[in-house]
């Protein structure tokens, strides 16, 4: 079989679980690997994470990369244009078009490297992250340990009462819970609400 070489390399990579499972982590690990391989890149950060300074991304652990601050997805496709690797933290807080984004992005032959809330504190697949997984050559699930039982958590329950959908937050706020964990928190939490 005959391989064509000029044929673009651009790739969608996807990083996705519960609050406290590695997602930003994973992405700067990433970046830094391509840093090392001194290839350009850029990483972009919504304007709704007001946890770290505005020029970087910060994983739980410390470890931290230098950012671009964006209101929206356009203008990621604006300041791509001179880089062959982006990373997107906090994919969840973007518009639906991200994934028109990433798709242009990943066609003229980037790496595209997206993390993000696969779901939110409803259990619902949160903004453009469903269909980025849906168009994403890789799709990499990454877990919390559920502070409850201990097994693997997927869910990002929100312990304080707020019904916005985006509510920016840390583990005053928030913690991880597995399937069983989540839905039994959940149903305990209506049961107040309807009291």
């Amino acid at each position: 079989m005959k391989v064509n070489k000029k044929v673009s390399k651009g790739k969608i990579e996807v990083i996705c679980g519960s609050m406290f499972s590695g997602k930003t982590e994973e992405l700067i690990k990433r970046i830094k690997k391509v840093e090392f391989s001194n290839e350009n890149f850029i990483v972009f950060k919504p304007i709704t994470d007001s946890r770290n300074p505005i020029d970087k991304i910060i994983s739980h652990a410390k470890n931290e990369i230098s950012s671009k601050l964006v209101k929206n997805s356009n203008d990621i496709l604006d300041l791509s244009k001179n880089y062959k690797v982006i990373g997107i933290d906090e994919a969840q807080f973007f518009d639906q078009d991200l994934v028109l984004v990433c798709n242009k992005l990943a066609n003229s032959g980037c790496r595209v490297i997206v993390a993000g809330l696969d779901m939110d504190y409803k259990g619902i697949p949160f903004g453009p992250m469903p269909n980025l997984m849906a168009c994403a050559e890789e799709v990499t699930k990454v877990h919390a340990t559920c502070v409850e039982t201990g097994e693997l958590a997927s869910f990002s329950f929100r312990k304080i009462e707020n019904e916005d959908l985006v509510m920016v937050g840390e583990k005053k706020e928030y913690e991880p819970l597995s399937r069983n964990a989540f839905f039994k928190k959940m149903k305990g939490k209506k049961k107040i609400n309807n009291d």
